[in-house]
């Protein structure tokens, strides 16, 4: 929801994430990746869940939470991909009785779990071994190959494929050709030694979304363009699947807060905000010196001034923005930040100070804006 004005009522500090342009954003890359089923990842925004369009065929859960949120939404749960590198038996016990489409596992006590709960419930089940990169998640190359060269004693498993991602933000195509070659060498000497052929692997290439150039949203689309030539390439030799989050989601969101104070101190003007770094961070801002998408929907006057934006905590690292010259800022100003659709509403420290978490709208053409989370005040998390 791009926004020029105020949208009307609207409290701050908010969210809002718009389903036309999430579902615009997935249209598009289905278009550079034809046939290529596609996998969002909820842990990027499960306020979205319910938004998502037909183009995507998995949904990627990786914990107990977001398999409840996925529960209560009413979407198919044998579309669920169930990952996560913590599984217990319960998890898998509760993912099996929602007939979830395809398990992954990360290590020796996944696979065992998963086999004896399958057998338990008379099932057999798909199953992808995560490839590691080198941290802590998934299975070295030899663990892995050791696991399909036995796959025979896990009868109530079908190893199906494998599952590899490496990290989020990629910039150059280089790093993404040179992941599809390892699994390329990978998969051969896998069907050369055991005759093994994979249904899926799925990747995620975490392809960058650069949240501080003007012409951010056509930076990432020929990232896009190019990165989609080596995933076609690949996709002919092997039946791929792509995961995403970030770059699905993120250009959908924009964030609102409103200046509640402004001061001046040592000649640097600062405007103090009712939101702040708990409820918007973006990846790569380092020391907030770079400006992420940003307008004042209101101006008050006509004066251009350099500001420094801050956030109702008390901690000197609550800066939005360390610098930025804005026209019309003053108290009451209402300043939205664009392209957060992605982690900001989950992954920043909202029970910090215990401040509220923010109130949540959702947006379509279609459906006009409506508020589908209430302000939470978080204090009653911290406390006993």
């Amino acid at each position: 929801m791009k926004n020029e004005t105020l949208p009307k009522n609207l409290s701050t500090p908010s969210y809002i994430f718009d389903e036309d342009i999430f579902s615009s954003q997935i249209k598009l890359i289905a278009q550079f990746l034809p046939n290529i089923p596609l996998c969002y990842s909820i842990k990027a925004n499960p306020f979205l869940l319910k938004s998502i369009p037909e183009e995507i065929s998995h949904v990627e859960v990786c914990s107990p939470g977001e398999l409840t949120i996925c529960e209560e939404s009413g979407i198919n749960l044998e579309t669920i991909i169930f990952s996560g590198v913590n599984k217990t038996e319960d998890d898998i016990e509760r993912a099996m009785n929602d007939n979830v489409g395809i398990f992954t596992a990360e290590s020796e006590k996944h696979l065992r779990l998963i086999n004896e709960c399958a057998a338990k419930h008379n099932k057999k089940v798909k199953l992808i071994i995560r490839l590691s990169c080198g941290n802590q998640f998934g299975m070295d190359e030899e663990e892995l190959k050791t696991f399909i060269n036995q796959r025979d004693c896990y009868q109530n498993i079908e190893i199906a494929g494998i599952h590899y991602y490496t990290g989020t933000q990629k910039i150059k195509v280089a790093f993404i050709k040179k992941e599809l070659e390892k699994l390329d060498s990978l998969l051969a000497e896998l069907e050369a030694t055991s005759g093994f052929k994979p249904e899926l692997v799925e990747y995620g290439p975490g392809l960058a979304c650069n949240y501080f150039a003007d012409d951010s949203d056509a930076i990432d689309q020929q990232l896009l363009s190019e990165v989609a030539v080596e995933l076609l390439a690949f996709a002919k030799k092997y039946p791929l699947g792509i995961e995403m989050g970030r770059y699905m989601a993120s250009s959908c969101g924009t964030y609102y807060t409103k200046v509640e104070d402004v001061k001046k101190i040592h000649g640097i003007n600062y405007a103090i905000c009712d939101g702040g770094i708990h409820h918007l961070k973006y990846y790569g801002q380092t020391m907030s010196m770079q400006v992420p998408p940003l307008k004042i929907l209101n101006p008050l006057h006509n004066e251009t001034l350099d500001w420094s934006l801050c956030g109702s905590l008390c901690t000197t690292a609550d800066v939005f923005v360390r610098k930025v010259s804005l026209t019309g800022l003053d108290m009451g100003s209402v300043l939205q930040f664009g392209k957060c659709g992605a982690y900001s509403v989950t992954e920043a420290p909202v029970l910090f100070l215990s401040r509220p978490l923010p109130d949540i709208y959702l947006y379509s053409k279609e459906k006009g804006l409506r508020k589908i989370r209430h302000r939470i005040y978080s204090d009653s998390f911290n406390r006993y």
